[in-house]
């Protein structure tokens, strides 16, 4: 059974982060200069305080009217998420993310975040579980 270890260990590692004080224009532009759908939010400290996430910036902001350049991201970030663990199995993901419509987990080793995992984190490690199981297979029934 894989874990979100193995999910981490294939990831590139670098998370991007911002400050709560960001606009929410700016921490667009850095998702978009990354090619991320969220970005960590960290305090001046680099401890954890949410994810700002696509999401979050079209309920949020889009359909409220807001302003982009006017609106900080500690006005939209989620910090409600459910974290997990490096052991966390690709099961507890999938289920945790299908129970509270979303689409990124942190990742904390105890109190220390060592990364973020989305939903296609977890659709490739299943394709990848079930590419290797049907190869086992015809191996299998070749021999």
């Amino acid at each position: 059974m894989q874990k979100v270890a193995d999910i981490l260990a294939r990831k590139n590692r670098h998370m991007v982060s911002v400050v709560p004080g960001t606009t929410v224009l700016d921490a667009l532009k850095i998702m978009s200069d990354n090619n991320i759908g969220s970005i960590l939010v960290t305090d001046d400290n680099d401890k954890y305080q949410g994810l700002m996430t696509e999401r979050d910036y079209a309920r949020k902001v889009i359909l409220k009217g807001k302003s982009s350049t006017d609106t900080k991201v500690s006005d939209i970030m989620s910090t409600d998420l459910p974290r997990i663990s490096p052991d966390s199995s690709i099961e507890e993901c999938m289920q945790l993310m299908s129970v509270n419509n979303i689409r990124y987990l942190p990742v904390f080793d105890q109190s220390y975040l060592v990364g973020i995992i989305s939903v296609n984190d977890v659709i490739k490690a299943v394709i990848a579980n079930q590419a290797e199981t049907i190869s086992h297979l015809q191996t299998y029934i070749h021999s």
